[in-house]
């Protein structure tokens, strides 16, 4: 748990950096492919190949190349169709996603993770509805294409995880997500970035160094490791605390508008939510077999 609340925390300031210093300023498709590349480099020292067999290398590189690679670049077109606000708003249904594939993937069904995830959605939701303009549908599929490709990600994650050893040394082989997602990120830039739209200022390269290293490089590390030691119905709605977190940053640092009793009542739904996850997991602990 201590891993998802510190990389929420380092999210939220990344949030707010994207929109302040990047969004509608710097190519999406290079800032993409540098903080992939700034990742990569981050754990290619203690990469040790030998470590996984052929197969495992290809799923850890799958799973960079969708939950990192192709998320970013749905989430960063999302800006181009969508207020900040409403994809905000989209990337609530998350932790639905995750609670249901964890399921299938793990050949279950947990009604209760669905639950809270549920909740976990209502209390973002009392956080970020602004309300939608018309003709939003194709920002809506782009948000919930970047969605869908996280939530594979963590839950893939957690499924390869299970499969092998509790005492693989993962800073030696976690280079492989990033590799994966570099396959991505090189290609996209090639035939859809733009060239003319790179940083102008010593602040966006900053930022764009800071989002590479820290918040992809060690973010996305503590992240899929912290989604490891957690059951799904947490991970679920850990997936939406970066919304009232994302806010309080931006208050505080920013002092952008903010509903302070929305943004309290949605983060009193969402612990309530993990508060009701953990007591049924302690009940079914204590429970006749």
């Amino acid at each position: 748990m201590g891993y998802l609340v510190g990389v929420t925390l380092l999210w939220a300031f990344s949030f707010s950096l994207i929109g302040v210093y990047l969004a509608g300023q710097v190519d999406s498709y290079f800032a993409v492919l540098l903080r992939i590349s700034l990742a990569t480099l981050v754990f290619l020292p203690f990469l040790r190949p030998s470590l996984l067999r052929g197969r495992q290398r290809l799923a850890l590189m799958a799973l960079g190349a969708l939950q990192l690679g192709v998320m970013y670049i749905f989430f960063y077109q999302s800006f181009l169709l969508l207020s900040v606000p409403e994809v905000l708003l989209f990337t609530i249904f998350t932790p639905i996603y995750i609670a249901l594939l964890d399921d299938m993937l793990f050949g279950r069904f947990t009604p209760m993770y669905l639950v809270t995830a549920l909740l976990a959605v209502i209390g973002a939701g009392v956080i970020r509805y602004d309300g939608i303009d018309s003709g939003f549908w194709l920002g809506f599929l782009v948000v919930q294409g970047a969605n869908l490709c996280f939530a594979l990600g963590q839950v893939g994650y957690r499924r390869l995880a299970a499969e092998l050893p509790a005492s693989l040394p993962w800073h030696n082989v976690f280079g492989w997500f990033f590799i994966g997602a570099l396959m991505v990120a090189v290609p996209a830039f090639l035939l859809l970035g733009n060239s003319a739209a790179l940083p102008t200022s010593a602040v966006q390269w900053s930022v764009l160094v800071w989002l590479g290293l820290a918040a992809s490089g060690v973010g996305y590390f503590a992240w899929n490791r912290g989604a490891t030691k957690v059951d799904a119905g947490t991970l679920a709605i850990m997936n939406n605390a970066l919304i009232p977190a994302g806010l309080v940053v931006n208050l505080l640092i920013w002092n952008r508008e903010a509903e302070l009793g929305r943004l309290l009542l949605g983060a009193l739904i969402m612990a309530g939510s993990l508060w009701l996850n953990h007591w049924w997991l302690q009940r079914r602990a204590t429970s006749p077999a």
